[in-house]
């Protein structure tokens, strides 16, 4: 690791930490010397996560509900408070509903998702703008979205579209920072092979599947120095 690409001494927040991607992704940001400050519903998973990390005083584990706006600015004053600020901001929130035609598409699979995959990263990018802003170059947002986003199929088409929303908001949430200062990022896959489904299913064909490892390292990449003059970008990293 290139002493550009070191996160030492980097604050970074991850939304969603306890999802299938997020202990790689703390534990690649705090290999490379961040301080990972992490939020899931569950507190028993973050007292899990935090144990496995063995980060020590630079883990903050906290049960934050990200669809509430109040809850996540608290969250973000919180950590001010621990560690005096924040950088950077990965959002790994996800979820799907889909696999019908879009006219038999019920309408709570597009509610369920605009809250999962747009207001959380509205809620998200809001509280945290001061921060990010505040960071300067090191200041970071990064958005793990999917290629659906931009190639709808029409049996994912809410899937696709609250994908696409969030996309815009955080290309829009790029827009307001000034040139070398902070950057907002999207990374693009078609799907995330994380090591639980190759542990369960050690034949399947992944092949175009990306591996949470290649994700995570990519987002502390695109936390670090060497990402410094990307800001606005859709980066892809899938097989096509």
């Amino acid at each position: 690791m290139s002493e550009l690409e070191s996160l030492e001494g980097r604050v970074i927040a991850v939304a969603g930490v306890g999802g299938g991607l997020g202990p790689l992704v703390a534990r690649e940001l705090g290999a490379r010397g961040a301080a990972v400050a992490g939020s899931d519903r569950s507190e028993e998973t973050l007292a899990a996560l935090g144990a496995e990390l063995g980060l020590g005083e630079r883990w903050d584990g906290r049960a934050v509900d990200l669809l509430d706006e109040e809850a996540v600015r608290a969250w973000c004053a919180a950590l001010v408070e621990r560690f005096g600020r924040v950088d950077g901001v990965v959002h790994l929130v996800g979820g799907w509903r889909g696999g019908v035609p879009l006219h038999e598409e019920p309408p709570a699979d597009w509610e369920l998702l605009h809250d999962l995959l747009i207001r959380t990263v509205q809620n998200t990018t809001r509280a945290f703008h001061g921060q990010i802003d505040a960071a300067g170059a090191r200041g970071r947002f990064v958005l793990v979205s999917a290629k659906q986003a931009q190639a709808p199929s029409n049996t994912n088409a809410a899937y696709a579209a609250a994908k696409a929303a969030a996309e815009a908001w955080t290309l829009a949430f790029a827009d307001g920072f000034e040139p070398g200062g902070a950057t907002a990022n999207i990374i693009v896959v078609d799907a995330i092979l994380t090591p639980r489904m190759r542990a369960d299913n050690p034949d399947g064909d992944f092949a175009t599947f990306t591996p949470a490892e290649e994700l995570a390292a990519a987002i502390a990449f695109v936390c670090s120095e060497a990402a410094a003059r990307m800001n606005g970008q859709r980066l892809p990293l899938t097989m096509r």
